[in-house]
């Protein structure tokens, strides 16, 4: 597979991690960021290729004019398309976290299982977030490097991570987070009825751990994974312990298979 696949005549890109199986893991992304925050599960040991996306308007995918849920879905019900896979996993942390609820309440038979990262099924957005967006970019950056992370985080960890939001175009990270704050499922998230992993930081300031907490009390088959010592950045500040989670959610439901 080409590093991009044509939407309307647009190209979205992603990065493939080919593990010569036709089961594949989808991640996606959260606001204003790109497929780079995945890159250490990239090296999941699993048996399933990997798939990280760059939403439209983000990073190396193609601009477009108007962006939305109804979109980031559509894009993801493409790739599971062209896909033609039996077994489809798809994860994602934040408003991915958004994108991949709202996937599987449209298309419930195409996905085999969920990982819910940093997210939450009502994910209401403060003010001061769209106001700094909108006002001073860099405030917004700054105010990331506190809210994002846990206070021991490395600083080559926080740089990177800022450096890739920093690229995204402002009015693209102020649409996400108006997608993040219409977005209430809460009275859905019991009907989730496919294995369910739900990873958070302890730390997390954005989507406290309660969100997660009200996954696992609602989703049937589930496995809530909290990361001591992480934010809600947790798949770079704590790869390790991430991938061991999503490693040993996939072994006890799907045996590597």
């Amino acid at each position: 597979m080409i590093p991009y696949f044509e939407y309307s005549g647009k190209q979205i890109f992603y990065q493939l991690k080919d593990n010569n199986s036709n089961n594949y893991l989808i991640l996606i992304h959260g606001a204003g960021g790109n497929s780079n925050i995945w890159e250490n599960q990239l090296y999941l040991k699993i048996d399933y290729s990997i798939i990280a996306i760059d939403l439209p308007s983000h990073n190396k995918s193609s601009k477009f004019p108007d962006i939305s849920l109804d979109l980031y879905v559509d894009v993801i019900k493409e790739i599971v398309n062209n896909l033609e896979s039996l077994n489809v996993i798809i994860g994602g942390n934040s408003m991915g976290g958004v994108i991949t609820q709202e996937y599987y309440y449209r298309y419930p038979k195409n996905v085999s299982a969920l990982i819910l990262c940093s997210t939450g099924g009502k994910m209401r957005v403060s003010p001061f977030i769209f106001n700094t967006i909108k006002n001073n970019y860099q405030d917004y950056l700054d105010f990331l490097r506190i809210a994002l992370f846990y206070r021991k985080t490395p600083k080559n960890i926080v740089d990177n991570t800022i450096l890739e939001t920093s690229q995204t175009d402002p009015d693209v990270t102020y649409n996400d987070f108006k997608i993040c704050d219409a977005f209430d499922t809460l009275n859905k998230s019991s009907t989730i009825d496919v294995p369910c992993l739900i990873i958070c930081g302890k730390a997390d300031q954005l989507t406290p751990v309660k969100y997660s907490q009200f996954f696992d009390d609602k989703i049937k088959h589930s496995e809530l994974s909290i990361i001591d010592k992480a934010g809600h950045a947790v798949m770079t500040e704590k790869p390790k312990q991430v991938n061991k989670a999503i490693e040993d959610f996939i072994q006890k439901y799907f045996n590597n298979k």
